[in-house]
């Protein structure tokens, strides 16, 4: 028997809503068309390609984009509760949307930056790919032996031939969205500077030449986010796709503003909680025995409770982003988020596990994919370990507006 996937939100003819409840109710009704899909991108048997393109209809990729530019003009904090709602849907999806908003968001906090005109026609420019043109950008960071690290890049970028460009050359190891995003910001360094800070990032269009994909790798879990290599092989870019036509900026913009870049993910690994959490009171509220007993009461009281302080923390940073963003007050509380939506989800997906029985583990229940999926949040940047080293000198008072501080 086919599945019944719910009808997705048609395409928009009118601008997105601006009120952050509209948007959640948006946020709702796309999950809904979302999460029947979940199951069968997790197994390999679709490619997970129509989820996109229902977050497309959806008109959610304009969620960063300022109002004056036709999109929502949602901040970080409400961003992270509408990644959520998605993630308690479907956490891949989730995660793959992410990608597109950690590739925008950092330019969409711009808007209200005066810039000059060669910056401003990319931020314009940018913004009508989103909005009017619907593209799907995605992030190309990570390399192999550095991970997202941008000192340890070693793509490379030189000028072209004729004076008017770029030509970048390297390979990228974990680029999500592989071979659905339109564009891809690629992070490369000049030749010649290896192991400094001045990295610089480029949008390379998903068809401009020398660009190759390899095979979507083999996750135990977040197959959805369509993740793969990434081959540069002399690709061209002309100078108007230098990211605010500025060359070494990153590094400095990473130090000052990391919470795209280490915290972006948070909402969406909440969000899988928050399904683990509503799995386990649904299967203790089926029985009448279970759900009258004190001790399985206790046990989801616990959940919801250690739940609840994961969520508020996630607000309170996604808070201090929109009021004070690069601040250290701000940056350590996005680590804060991270660090503890990466501890409390697998913990909740254990506890689930322990009060369902094994008769949950099936893998016709979605149990199963969300103790996989929610193990992933430790190994997506930042780690729990640079987690705790920023908030550890954050308390001694360390530089962390130094770029030596960490090693980005």
């Amino acid at each position: 028997m086919a599945l019944s996937v719910p009808s997705a939100p048609s395409t928009p003819t009118e601008p997105l809503p601006t009120d952050l409840e509209e948007l959640l109710q948006l946020a709702e009704k796309t999950g809904a068309a979302l999460a029947p899909l979940a199951a069968d991108v997790d197994a390999g048997r679709s490619d997970g390609h129509e989820t996109y393109r229902i977050l497309k209809d959806a008109g959610l990729l304009g969620l960063l984009v300022p109002r004056e530019a036709g999109g929502a003009g949602l901040g970080f904090a409400g961003y992270s509760r509408v990644l959520a709602v998605l993630g308690a849907h479907n956490g891949a999806a989730a995660l793959g949307f992410n990608m597109h908003n950690v590739a925008i968001g950092s330019l969409c906090e711009s808007a209200t930056l005066p810039l000059p005109p060669a910056a401003e026609a990319f931020r314009s420019w940018l913004y009508g790919e989103v909005v009017g043109g619907r593209k799907i950008f995605a992030s190309a960071t990570s390399e192999a032996g550095s991970g997202a690290k941008l000192r340890g890049v070693r793509t490379t970028h030189r000028p072209s031939a004729d004076g008017r460009g770029y030509i970048l050359t390297g390979e990228k190891s974990f680029v999500s969205l592989a071979g659905v995003a339109d564009y891809y910001v690629v992070a490369a360094r000049a030749e010649g500077t290896e192991g400094s800070g001045e990295v610089s990032h480029f949008v390379v269009a998903a068809d401009d030449p020398g660009v190759r994909f390899g095979e979507v790798h083999s996750l135990s879990a977040m197959y959805g986010t369509s993740t793969a290599s990434m081959v540069l092989d002399a690709v061209p870019v002309p100078r108007s796709r230098l990211f605010l036509r500025v060359e070494g900026m990153s590094m400095y913009k990473l130090v000052r503003e990391p919470h795209w870049m280490i915290s972006g993910y948070t909402g969406a690994y909440l969000g899988i909680a928050e399904a683990v959490l509503r799995f386990t009171t649904d299967h203790v509220a089926a029985s009448p025995r279970r759900a009258g007993s004190p001790v399985l009461r206790r046990e989801l009281g616990r959940m919801a409770a250690r739940l609840g302080a994961a969520r508020a923390l996630v607000h309170e940073a996604g808070a201090r982003i929109d009021g004070a963003r690069g601040t250290v007050e701000a940056n350590a509380a996005v680590h804060a988020a991270k660090y503890i939506v990466g501890e409390v989800g697998p913990a909740l997906a254990q506890d689930a596990v322990r009060i369902c029985g094994s008769a949950a583990l099936s893998r016709s229940q979605p149990l199963e994919r969300l103790l996989r999926e929610a193990s992933f949040a430790s190994v997506m940047p930042a780690k729990p370990e640079e987690c705790l080293e920023y908030l550890g000198k954050a308390a001694l008072g360390v530089n962390l507006h130094d770029a030596t501080a960490f090693d980005w």
